[in-house]
């Protein structure tokens, strides 16, 4: 006959078993991450109906800043998820089947946060990726056909944050790269004829460029769209060399974020969406004549920090922006026929959000997918269900 458990052998036991559930993610818990990516697709609950998220990375206790969509690989069809964590560290996520296999290159221990794309280096075919952050130093990431990373030391600006960088043709003079500071400073830069990484001062700026896009030439070179801690939204244009600021619209507070939709359908001409840091959303339409207009189109909560345009309606007629943010809900935002806006809630993270990036992973739904990252410390993929 078995004695009856007494109760200092009980309580260890009820306490190891309270732990245990504690650890285990419920299925009904979209803070917790059950199953491994690597392996195969791992849903996440929480997504609004007709959506679906998906975990591309769990990253553990460490903020991922920045994500892309990227053709890191152009041997593949589909873009590569790009992830920049508080460590220092750039990680690319290959998709496959549903399954993401992650490659993490870098260590610079401490946020990287700029983050670019292009063809700069001449002793390497295709594209890079170009990163930098917080201790100032300026990264390449080189893949090579058999799908392997490295990654190289090619500039510093000691003393600054890099916060912003951008790839275009700016002068007529082949791609070049532009990256700005905090100290609000600019930079330029480029390989010369030895194969060398180049950077050149072009001065001080009004305020911290939280973020930019590049737009079309209009009767000249590119343009270049950015937001900044004082407010302003302006463009950027090389006149025989030298950078040109326009300022086109400002605000008594911090803006952080900007994203473009460029001649897409119904949608003529350049519309710029841009966010403050108070919640609201701003669209920015240029005209013919070159004058542009602004309006509000979402009062939302405080702290957006992530912003795309992309096609996330089923009609590729219909307008849409998706906003991300410390409330750490996705929202989309959409135009309608009579050009007013709603919005609805697409999922909500397990902690503050700091980026969003629009990408085509799904090719069965017919629209574009989201990647979302930041103090949550994983990225994810929200897409729409397949009809």
């Amino acid at each position: 006959m078995v004695g009856a458990m007494d109760t200092t052998t009980l309580l260890p036991c009820l306490a190891a078993l309270l732990v245990a559930c504690a650890q285990t993610p419920s299925a009904g818990d979209p803070t917790q991450s059950a199953g491994d990516p690597t392996q195969s697709e791992v849903l996440l609950s929480g997504a609004a109906d007709g959506w679906r998220a998906a975990l591309v990375h769990d990253n553990g206790d460490v903020g991922i800043w920045t994500c892309a969509a990227l053709p890191v690989f152009p041997q593949y069809a589909t873009p590569e998820a790009v992830g920049l964590d508080d460590r220092g560290r750039c990680h690319v996520f290959v998709t496959y089947s549903g399954k993401w296999t992650p490659l993490t290159v870098l260590s610079d221990g401490a946020w990287l946060g700029g983050l670019t794309h292009g063809d700069l280096d001449p002793r390497q075919p295709g594209a890079e990726l170009y990163t930098g952050g917080k201790l100032g130093r300026l990264y390449e990431v080189r893949a090579h056909a058999n799908g392997v990373l490295d990654g190289l030391l090619i500039g510093e600006v000691p003393g600054m944050e890099i916060h912003t960088m951008k790839i275009a043709d700016w002068r007529g003079m082949g791609d070049e790269l532009l990256v700005f500071t905090r100290p609000g400073h600019l930079y330029r830069g480029s390989f010369d004829g030895d194969a060398r990484f180049m950077l050149e001062d072009l001065g001080d700026l009004p305020g911290r460029m939280r973020d930019a896009v590049v737009l079309p030439a209009l009767g000249g070179g590119p343009r270049l769209a950015t937001v900044s801690r004082d407010g302003a939204l302006r463009l950027l244009e090389f006149h025989d060399g030298e950078p040109s600021w326009t300022e086109l619209h400002r605000l008594p507070m911090g803006r952080g974020r900007i994203t473009a939709r460029v001649s897409e359908g119904a949608i003529r001409g350049t519309v710029i969406y841009t966010t403050a840091d108070d919640g609201r959303v701003f669209r920015h339409v240029e005209a013919a004549d070159g004058n542009w207009s602004h309006e509000t189109i979402y009062r939302g909560p405080q702290g957006p920090r992530g912003l795309v345009a992309g096609r996330f309606d089923p009609d590729p007629e219909v307008e849409t922006v998706a906003v991300f943010g410390y409330s750490k809900d996705v929202t989309l935002l959409r135009r309608g026929a009579d050009g007013g806006w709603t919005e609805e809630l697409l999922f909500t993270d397990r902690d503050k959000g700091h980026w969003l990036a629009v990408g085509e992973f799904d090719g069965r739904n017919d629209t574009d997918e989201l990647l979302l990252s930041g103090y949550g410390a994983r990225l994810v993929m929200l897409a729409r269900d397949v009809e």
